[in-house]
């Protein structure tokens, strides 16, 4: 057991920042940005969605919703953030859209457990409800365990965070549980869509048109075959996005790369592990041993991911 698996938390999230688009062609311009449908987005509801490269590679990723008419929110790792904007307003152009950083202004809490559970029942998962004490989001369950988001304007106080050294490690520890990647600096144009599972969990929409990059995800999909995803493994050397992985079975190359990492505090007196969502080659599971960063590195250990994914190369 675990701090993250056994305590209700509240923790402010200050590894992730908030894009702000408005005007009247905001979510018209972010739908042809997007591996996601924006136009339907509805006010009672968020979505996960990809910004790609014209080569199909991943710039950055996000979790978006609409506050209101006429404005779109797009939460991103805060280290991507800023290249991130930059390169969206250059594509602006006539738009009625203007793009901001509205992280100063905005504050987003993760919670989990009972207190998830309590302001986020009855919600779908990825559903929101905004009321008097900000906009809340059901994130997926981990384990058994709900997690939400708690938004709020900075001027005002968000949930009372929780008291604990490792609180911001055992939230990290359920989102590379979750089996979701979040692109950062360390990644950024490193993956294909589908190398994440990203088209598995709903961030990728095949049916809304055009965006950059769009006809190699799709061709990834619908002609190419899939050789490479991402599984959680399990470790207990220090880990972090960006570090290769090798194959016992080809030691001269990488096999993978870590998408996302977490240190796992645990009961005092037990040994830190790590946990990480890793982009590797489908042949990793024909047999053999998965190192970290050297041929000969730390053992990593695949585990169970929250949602099925296949270990054989689909057409």
């Amino acid at each position: 057991m675990t701090l993250a698996t056994h305590t209700s938390l509240a923790v402010p999230l200050r590894h992730w920042g908030v894009i702000r688009a408005s005007g009247a062609e905001a979510a018209q311009f972010l739908h042809g940005q997007l591996t996601q449908d924006v136009l339907s987005l509805g006010p009672a509801q968020a979505r996960l969605a990809g910004y790609c490269s014209s080569k199909g590679r991943l710039l950055a990723s996000f979790v978006m919703w609409k506050p209101n008419e006429g404005e779109v929110l797009l939460a991103c790792h805060a280290s991507v953030l800023p290249a991130t904007l930059k390169r969206l307003s250059m594509f602006v152009m006539r738009a009625q859209c203007t793009l901001s950083d509205a992280s100063t202004e905005l504050t987003l809490s993760g919670m989990s457990g009972e207190r998830a559970h309590h302001r986020t029942e009855g919600l779908p998962v990825w559903g929101l409800h905004a009321d008097a004490h900000g906009t809340w989001i059901r994130l997926p369950e981990v384990a058994g365990i709900a997690r939400a988001w708690h938004v709020t304007p900075t001027d005002e106080l968000p949930a009372a965070p929780t008291q604990h050294p490792h609180a911001l490690a055992a939230w990290q520890q359920l989102e590379v549980d979750s089996g979701i990647v979040t692109i950062e600096a360390a990644t950024v144009d490193r993956f294909v869509p589908q190398m994440l599972n990203f088209e598995l969990i709903g961030a990728v929409n095949f049916q809304k048109g055009c965006y950059p990059g769009q006809e190699v995800v799709a061709r990834a999909a619908y002609r190419g075959t899939i050789k490479r995803r991402t599984f959680l493994f399990v470790t207990d050397a220090p880990i972090s996005a960006g570090q290769e992985v090798f194959h016992s079975s080809d030691p001269t190359q990488p096999a993978g790369l870590v998408a996302s990492a977490a240190r796992v505090p645990g009961e005092e007196g037990q040994p830190v592990s790590y946990h990480a969502l890793i982009e590797v080659k489908l042949t990793v599971f024909d047999g053999g041993s998965s190192h970290l960063g050297a041929p000969d590195g730390a053992l990593l250990t695949p585990v169970p991911m929250p949602y099925e994914v296949l270990r054989t190369e689909t057409a």
